[in-house]
């Protein structure tokens, strides 16, 4: 399964972004890694053999010049995966600030509806191209993240109303969701003690957790040619998270007969 043409990935510095970065260059794509962290997003793209570019993805005027530059430096952007964001703190109402959770929707929802219409500019012109947004399976579910989780929700909701916005230009508009992913934030926040992995491994059905190269392949199928005829699609890629919680009424999972 090839890729072909740019690809762009935001928040490509580091995590799931920067599986993404590997996975698509792996797969024959002319990869752009692109964050706010010029430093990592440069390192990540040394090591795929692209190209770095830096630009807050909230900013309007930022992104629309940052997509100019690499249609013009690069190429023709054939793809574009929205992986920037930031993750929050399971606080009550009362303890979450406006001020966090204003951080959480800018980047999260607000910097993804953005780059979408940063980058679908020239896609339209061309009446070609594939962007996967990355979600979470907490947009599905009811979880203490109250800014995260309905951020995660209107990213799953923009994806299908972009799909059928830009389907009569052939440009797909897609959708992954990650389960509980060991990127370096959520590792980051086990070690703090703000989650507790027996928890995340023992609520999916497989047992584990997400591997960010877990959620690099879906994307890449979603960019490839073999999903010519997808669009509007939220991909789960959780392990079984979605399915496993409910069984507990029941007394938990089962071990295979």
């Amino acid at each position: 399964m090839r890729v072909e043409g740019v690809a762009v990935v935001t928040g490509g510095a580091s995590g799931i972004g920067a599986a993404c970065c590997r996975e698509l260059a792996a797969r024959g794509a002319k990869v752009v890694a692109l964050d706010r962290d010029r430093a990592r997003a440069e390192a990540v793209a040394a090591e795929v053999g692209g190209r770095a570019f830096v630009a807050d993805v909230a900013d309007e005027a930022e992104m629309r010049s940052v997509a100019a530059a690499i249609e013009a430096e690069v190429g023709p952007v054939e793809s574009l995966v929205n992986s920037a964001g930031v993750i929050q703190r399971p606080l009550r109402p009362t303890e979450l600030t406006m001020a966090a959770f204003d951080d959480v929707v800018r980047i999260d929802q607000r910097g993804t509806y953005v780059a979408s219409v940063a980058f679908a500019q020239a896609m339209l012109k061309r009446r070609r191209g594939a962007i996967v947004q990355i979600a979470s399976v907490v947009g599905m579910r009811s979880a203490p993240l109250h800014a995260y989780a309905p951020a995660k929700a209107a990213v799953i909701s923009m994806t299908q109303c972009l799909a059928a916005e830009w389907g009569p230009a052939q440009l797909r508009v897609n959708c992954v969701s990650p389960g509980y992913t060991r990127t370096p934030a959520l590792q980051a926040a086990m070690d703090r003690g703000e989650r507790d992995p027996s928890n995340l491994i023992e609520n999916s059905a497989m047992g584990r957790m997400v591997e960010p190269v877990d959620i690099a392949r879906a994307v890449a199928f979603l960019c490839s040619p073999l999903a010519t005829a997808i669009t509007g699609v939220n991909l789960p890629v959780d392990c079984g998270w979605l399915v496993a919680p409910s069984w507990r009424t029941y007394g938990g999972l089962r071990d295979p007969a």
